[in-house]
């Protein structure tokens, strides 16, 4: 969506105002494949030189996918399917079993997926031993959907002719998207949750023990004001959060250091080697890149150089330098990377 970014200028008046100005502006936009190809492109090389090695891009169209011969670290692109209604399903059910298996796929979000079409993504995805990222409790009105069938997402569907009453919500006040998608066999170790704002202390239990992988994306939270996640309860629990940044199309700027700079300022009792972690480390671990994220024996040697503005007196004083400079920070890459 990087040929989007103006969406970002404006800070929307809800969510759901700004997914009707998503769509509106999707159906509105006349560039052709090569124009949309060509700001991703540019947008790749940018997150690049800011220090960026490993990057997931999930879209519904194939235009990307040709990015990664082009982009000098890893690029993983994942075809995401929406389809909420129960009439729709055949087709997107055929379309799923014509995919090629070198294809990954997966869903866009609980609330936005129905859930035969949602199970039968993750099959696929657990049978070909692929990653499977989705968009979870983002915002409180998603936990409505799934405990109790209403509120401002079924509204917004049913606007868009997508609500046809087969949605089966959990029936229990407060319960999740991480409690729905346990119930429907969606969690393992590959499945990555992305958001994960609103979520309880149980839910967190659920994706330790299942152990799935957690995206945080703060500044695109913070641009759609849906709120903080539970970063410290995660932590306790033993997960370490991956950091991304979603899509220009709601975040004004993709970059990791901001993303840290936000977080820190958001959690001031998370130490800062810790969501150094999180950007580093975090991300790998998330995406299965087993090569990638710290500086070890037998791992790439993707390392920056970053000029200090004084010597640190100590590891400390290092970190929180990293974490909450921010833009300031202007990376160089070591060897021909």
């Amino acid at each position: 969506l990087s040929h989007l970014s103006h969406l970002n200028r404006t800070r929307p008046a809800g969510f759901t105002t700004w997914v009707e100005a998503l769509l509106a502006a999707r159906m509105a936009d006349g560039r052709s494949d090569e124009e949309i190809l060509a700001a991703a492109a540019d947008t790749l090389a940018r997150m690049h030189a800011d220090g960026v090695i490993a990057v997931a891009d999930i879209g519904n169209t194939p235009v990307a996918r040709g990015l990664q011969e082009t982009f000098p670290g890893v690029l993983l692109h994942f075809t995401e399917y929406l389809g909420h209604g129960r009439a729709g399903l055949p087709a997107h059910l055929e379309r799923l079993a014509r995919e090629e298996s070198r294809t990954c796929c997966t869903a866009h979000a609980p609330y936005s997926v129905h859930a035969v079409l949602l199970r039968e993504l993750k099959k696929r995805a657990r049978r070909l031993g692929h990653i499977f990222p989705i968009h979870v409790a983002e915002t409180a009105a998603e936990v409505e959907m799934v405990s109790t069938g209403r509120g401002e997402l079924p509204a917004f569907l049913r606007r868009r002719g997508f609500w046809d009453g087969s949605f089966r919500p959990t029936g229990i006040d407060n319960t999740g998207s991480v409690q729905y998608l346990h119930d429907l066999g969606v969690l393992d170790d590959k499945t990555l949750c992305v958001h994960a704002v609103h979520v309880s202390e149980g839910e967190i239990g659920l994706l330790a023990a299942a152990g799935a992988g957690v995206c945080l994306c703060p500044g695109s939270n913070r641009f759609l004001a849906v709120g903080r996640p539970p970063l410290a309860g995660f932590l306790r629990h033993g997960l370490l959060p991956a950091l991304g940044t979603d899509s220009l199309a709601s975040n004004p700027e993709l970059s990791l250091w901001q993303e840290m700079r936000l977080l820190a300022r958001a959690h001031p009792r998370v130490a800062p080697a810790d969501i150094l972690a999180m950007a580093t480390l975090g991300g790998a671990r998330a995406l299965h890149l087993d090569e990638l994220g710290s500086l070890e024996e037998g791992r790439r040697a993707d390392i920056l150089a970053i000029a200090l503005p004084t010597p640190p007196a100590h590891d400390d004083e290092l970190y929180e330098f990293l974490v909450t400079a921010g833009r300031s920070i202007q990376p160089r890459w070591i060897g021909d990377r």
